[in-house]
């Protein structure tokens, strides 16, 4: 094919995992007429269980997998529903039934998932062929040509096996993943100061963490009695390590760590890892040991959180999706929702451009916005390892990130208001303040840590038993009007507030003298918000009680 004439394509995407493929699906959905190339460079069908990790969906990327891709039947029938996060504080334990645990005690309204990476993109690549992508295995990117104007394609050139090929697009989209093609060739990766590593493998069998204690009032805490299909979480100071079940039978496990706390050379190997676990998460160890000849496979990665100085061009008519442009962490499993949310902006984009409209004033503020959903959600990890040990701050983080994340960010999407310009410019200052109370808050988060006493005590933190907690989950399954979307935003920045104010009084009650920094100055401000809700009550979990016998 060296002499052939070029192909043409309305959009070619370089990269077919998660990210690209979910966005050829969501362009052929929006236009059935365009001619999409997905170009990746592993040989299909990939396999399952030890393929990648991002195996846990949250509301957002579920939501974008099940309802806006229309892939709920799989997701019912091939993947496995996630029964929410549980974090145990189990350093050094093996009674995991005698430690503090956060978690629901059944299901909430909407639904996330544990996917099987293999067994989904498989699926997602059999699944573009039949709505009419070209999807192409095995090939590799050999050479890139940006056009510089909008009457000129940009050029591809591409191998597979012998062959070479050169293919013309209107649209180039780079989902290749850490390799961040585009990213290296234009100069724009960006560091930031979030260093963390991880390390990982899959076993080929499964944790069952509800058979971790004898104990039936243990285990009927939680209706149905399948811990295991949580993400779970056994944590410590500057730590966390992951339980993940997979359709196909096997668990991944994970240990994330702040290196200044536990150094990637102690972890780097599984025989390191398995030392680990003996020391820190003794329960997990003894779950593992017996187990060894089912490792599937191990790997681990560096300072793996990176930023992206631009991700969309409306000029040059470029854009970045998934880790090709910017990763945070995995703890609370962002990774399918920035998929999902730069997917959207995306398909956006190459619409207003098939309907000849300018592009490169909503490509910038596209990109803004699609940074300040990433700033925001970096505050949520960067300094902040220290205290995922602390069992009386971090269940405290933990609701305040889901009142966040549910109240602001889910809600814009699921409310398909993403690209409504309108409608987020006529809430431009309360987000803007809720982003300042997050980070706020988050400061406030680490210095109250520095003085708790780090009670343990033996409980379940029910967040399905938090009534308002339950509500603001389901209320994701609303459909608003313009002016109702305005009055949940702005309903959201009240009960931020409040939550904060809560947030703040027992900090000061573990220290009178706690460093509040800003909070008590934005809880001051006057926003002419509405009045928080009648009967609301107490949004916290009732502080442990005080050994006063000492």
């Amino acid at each position: 094919m060296n002499d052939a004439a070029p192909d043409n394509f309305d959009a070619v995407i370089m990269g077919g995992g998660l990210a690209g493929l979910t966005l050829a699906l969501q362009l052929r959905q929006r236009f059935a007429d365009l001619r999409v190339l997905v170009l990746e460079r592993r040989a299909h069908p990939v396999p399952h269980a030890a393929h990648k990790v991002g195996e846990s969906s949250v509301e957002i990327g579920a939501h974008y997998f099940d309802t806006v891709l229309g892939l709920k039947a799989h997701m019912d029938e091939k993947q496995l529903r996630k029964f929410g996060f549980r974090f145990f504080f189990s350093e050094g334990r093996s009674d995991i039934d005698n430690v503090t645990e956060i978690g629901a005690s059944r299901y909430l309204s909407v639904p996330s998932y544990q996917i099987d990476r293999g067994i989904f993109e498989n699926f997602l690549a059999e699944e573009a062929a039949r709505q009419g992508v070209q999807f192409v295995d095995s090939a590799l990117v050999r050479r890139i040509e940006l056009s510089e104007d909008a009457a000129t394609p940009h050029h591809i050139e591409w191998t597979r096996g012998e062959q070479t090929h050169r293919t013309q697009a209107r649209w180039l989209i780079d989902a290749c993943g850490r390799a961040g093609m585009l990213k290296r060739k234009l100069g724009l990766a960006e560091p930031n100061a979030h260093d963390v590593n991880a390390v990982w493998f899959r076993i080929g069998e499964r944790i069952a963490i509800d058979e971790w204690s004898d104990s039936a009032e243990w285990r009927e805490r939680c209706n149905p009695q399948a811990r295991w299909l949580s993400t779970n979480h056994l944590v410590g100071a500057g730590y966390w390590a992951w339980l993940i079940p997979l359709a196909s039978g096997s668990h991944s496990v994970g240990i994330v760590a702040d290196p200044k706390l536990h150094p990637l050379d102690t972890i780097d190997t599984f025989d390191k890892a398995m030392a680990w676990f003996a020391t820190y998460q003794p329960r997990l160890y003894e779950a593992l040991d017996g187990k060894r000849h089912l490792l599937q496979d191990f790997a681990f990665l560096k300072h793996f959180s990176h930023g992206c100085k631009q991700v969309f061009s409306g000029r040059q008519r470029w854009a970045m999706t998934g880790e090709a442009g910017l990763f945070l962490d995995p703890f609370y499993s962002p990774g399918s929702d920035f998929i999902a949310i730069g997917n959207t902006y995306i398909t956006d984009l190459i619409a207003q451009d098939r309907a000849g409209r300018p592009l490169e004033a909503r490509a910038q503020l596209y990109d803004q916005i699609y940074h300040s959903f990433y700033e925001s959600t970096l505050a949520l990890y960067q300094d902040q390892y220290p205290l995922f040990g602390d069992p009386e701050v971090l269940p405290v983080k933990v609701i305040w990130d889901y009142a966040y994340y549910w109240g602001v960010l889910s809600q814009i999407f699921f409310q398909q208001r993403l690209t409504d310009l309108h409608a987020l410019g006529s809430l431009k200052s309360e987000m803007h303040h809720c982003q300042r109370l997050n980070l706020a808050v988050q400061t406030l988060l680490r210095h109250w840590s520095g003085v708790s006493e780090r009670a343990n005590p033996a409980v379940m933190l029910d967040q399905a038993a938090m009534p308002w907690f339950a509500e603001l989950n389901r209320s994701l399954k609303d459909t608003l009007d313009d002016a109702g979307f305005r009055a949940r935003i702005r309903a959201a920045t009240v009960q931020l507030r409040q939550l904060a104010g809560e947030i703040l009084e027992r900090a000061r009650a573990a220290d009178a003298n706690v460093d509040a920094g800003e909070v008590p100055e934005l809880l001051a401000q006057n926003l002419n918000l509405p009045p928080a809700a009648a009967g609301q009550g107490a949004m916290l979990f009732a502080a442990a009680p005080v050994d006063t016998a000492a």
